[in-house]
C-alpha cells in the first residue's frame, strides 16, 4: 500500500517522563507472536493470531483501525505504541494498540516504539534485524 517511511512521533502518554523511555523499532512479526498471549489479544486477533479485519473488529476498534489507516495512507504523523512485558514474559502494548495492529495488518515489517528503559534488553529478540 505505502512505500514510504512511517513518521512516527511520541507518544503522547510519556509525556513528561521521556527520560524513562526509549525508542526502539521491532519486528512487527516477532513482536505480534509474543502479543498473541496477551488477555486483550483477542479483541484484535484471530485465534491463529492474524489481525482480524475491519469487519472482524467490535465498532470502536474498527473506528480505531480506520483512523491509523487514513494517516498511514496519507503520510501523516503516527504516534509511536508503548510496549512493556507482560506478567507471562510476553509483550504488552500499554498505549496505542490500534497502530500497531493496523500497521502490522498492512504488514509494515518494522514498527518505531517506546519500550521503558529498564526492561529495553528484554526487547532484544524483538528489535528489526
Amino acid at each position: 500500500m505505502k512505500n514510504s517511511p512511517i513518521k512516527f512521533i511520541d507518544n503522547t502518554a510519556i509525556k513528561g517522563r521521556e527520560e524513562k523511555f526509549v525508542t526502539l523499532t521491532v519486528n512487527s512479526a516477532k513482536t505480534l507472536k509474543s502479543w498473541k498471549s496477551s488477555l486483550f489479544s483477542f479483541e484484535w486477533l484471530t485465534p491463529d493470531g492474524t489481525v482480524r479485519s475491519p469487519a472482524e473488529l467490535g465498532s470502536t476498534e474498527q473506528e480505531k483501525f480506520h483512523a491509523v489507516t487514513a494517516l498511514y495512507q496519507k503520510g501523516d504523523v503516527i504516534e509511536r505504541p508503548l510496549l512493556g512485558i507482560g506478567v507471562l514474559d510476553n509483550i504488552e502494548i500499554g498505549s496505542r494498540r490500534d497502530v500497531f495492529l493496523t500497521l502490522c495488518a498492512y504488514d509494515v515489517p518494522e514498527i518505531s516504539v517506546h519500550v521503558l528503559k529498564q526492561d529495553e534488553k528484554e526487547f532484544n529478540n524483538y528489535l528489526s534485524e
